[in-house]
């Protein structure tokens, strides 16, 4: 089974054995999630979710992704500003997907 998933203000497109990297859960490694704003498994298409759909998974870990170096300045007017930021995110393995 295949299915659409919106978690984070993203949507995800998967499959029963998938490795996500998704926005930052309040969950710790180990710990089962439950998706429940499934917009669309196999051919079933919701408006815009389906009711009675979920799709488990397993949060594999919990991290920070690499360093982006984020630099702003104005030409000809001694602005610089140089600013590092690194994107938590949490790593799911999703288990099964359920309709119905």
């Amino acid at each position: 089974m295949k299915a659409v998933i919106e978690t984070g203000g993203k949507q995800y497109y998967v499959s029963e054995g998938t490795v996500l990297f998704i926005e930052k859960l309040d969950k710790e490694a180990g710990e089962k999630v439950t998706f429940d704003k499934v917009l669309m498994v196999d051919e079933k298409v919701g408006t815009p979710y389906l009711k009675n759909a979920t799709v488990e998974a397993e949060v594999e870990k919990n991290g920070k992704a690499k360093k982006i170096v984020v630099f702003k300045y104005n030409p000809k007017k001694k602005y610089r500003k140089k600013q590092g930021h690194r994107q938590p995110y949490t790593k799911v393995v999703i288990n099964s997907i359920k309709m119905g």
